[in-house]
């Protein structure tokens, strides 16, 4: 369903790239909050707890509950899924069914935070993985039921990375958070994230070197093209087979010399994690576990369930700059929060606003005459 990795230039900066896909389209929102903006996250039964936000952000979120003509949404309903500040710390949400479950206690008298804004938390807040983790030592997180998915209790892990290429994954499992480094810079769902790293284990044996050439008895056997040292990654889309190409790309993928080839290069890294509607379909009568978010319903006529890459983001955590792109367009709109740092309210801008694609170039290519018989 998602897929999160770190990819370092040749000078060591970071960069993130990060997919998500889903079964349906769903009202994303790319949303800039400024600093100083007034945070509250609610649990039920205990006091909100309030934050304002030291560090302007932007995110791409979806509202955290159903409006209704009495309680319309408002600003702090929407959460980000996937975010930036203007140090250069992100958040990333991803499926992961298994934290749900008996929650964690808390004291009725405390303010808790909400898993659900976990987000908006963290990056109103900290500047780097390492802040992130102190404050969770000392801040209660309890899952909540989220009505947008039928009261099923926050099904996601989530994944922070700062502007050194830091990485921390934020995991519940039953309702007990857990915290861990994440040496790789690479997650997707589940399982648990010790059981990826230990899978990692069983593909000691990869290299981006091709080995072209092999002797069976006196038969010289020749590989007649290149790029036989990938024969040995997993085909599937799997979250599983995922988490291991993601290592292997963000591993051996060539350097950049510039963060604009850095950014280019991450596009074509992600590439190989783009997922066209058809290509892996469920039958829901075969008992497909398409649903990886538990309680998200198929849309439309279709007789079976395919996921697809909803959309793209890639941060350049260095200059601080965020690029989406969206299912229906293959080009990346680009998002400068340094340019961003001087407003002073919210900003909002529906995904779909991004599925424009480049105007029609080919008057371009009628100005642009060639004398016949020059080269």
């Amino acid at each position: 369903m998602c897929t999160s990795l770190i990819y370092r230039d040749r000078t060591g900066n970071a960069y993130l790239g990060r997919t998500l896909e889903l079964t349906t389209e769903l009202p994303y929102e790319i949303v800039f909050f400024p600093r100083s903006f007034a945070f509250a996250s609610h649990i039920e039964g205990h006091p909100d707890l309030e934050y304002v936000g030291k560090y302007s952000f932007i995110g791409i979120t979806m509202p955290g509950r159903l409006p209704t003509a009495e309680k319309p949404l408002n600003l702090l309903d929407l959460k980000p899924l996937e975010g930036m500040n203007e140090r250069g710390l992100t958040f990333s949400l991803l499926s992961y069914p298994a934290a749900g479950g008996k929650k964690q206690s808390a004291e009725t008298t405390a303010a808790v935070l909400s898993a659900s804004d976990l987000g908006s938390w963290a990056l109103s807040q900290f500047t780097t993985v390492t802040e992130v983790k102190e404050a969770l030592a000392q801040t209660p997180v309890l899952l909540e039921p989220l009505t947008l998915l039928g009261g099923v209790e926050s099904p996601f892990h989530y994944v922070v990375h700062d502007a050194t290429g830091g990485s921390l994954v934020i995991e519940f499992n039953l309702g007990e958070m857990s915290v861990y480094d994440n040496p790789v810079g690479v997650m997707t769902n589940g399982p648990e994230f010790p059981w990826h790293l230990t899978n990692l284990n069983n593909y000691s044996f990869l290299s981006n070197v091709d080995k072209s050439r092999g002797r069976f008895g006196t038969y010289d056997a020749l590989q007649p093209d290149s790029g036989i040292a990938t024969a040995g990654l997993p085909a599937s889309n799997t979250s599983v087979g995922r988490f291991v190409r993601a290592a292997y790309y963000a591993q051996f993928t060539e350097k950049a010399a510039t963060p604009d080839e850095a950014v280019l290069t991450l596009a074509h890294i992600m590439n190989n994690f783009d997922r066209p509607r058809g290509a892996t379909i469920d039958y829901p009568e075969d008992g497909g576990g398409h649903m990886e978010v538990a309680g998200l319903q198929q849309t439309g006529s279709e007789a079976y369930a395919t996921e697809f890459t909803s959309w793209t983001n890639l941060s350049d955590l260095g200059r601080k700059i965020f690029h989406v792109r969206t299912y229906r367009n293959l080009n990346y709109a680009r998002f400068d929060l340094a340019a961003l740092s001087g407003e002073t309210d919210v900003r909002r801008l529906p995904i779909t606003d991004l599925q424009d694609n480049l105007p029609d170039t080919g008057s371009k290519l009628t100005a642009a005459k060639h004398p016949q018989g020059a080269v």
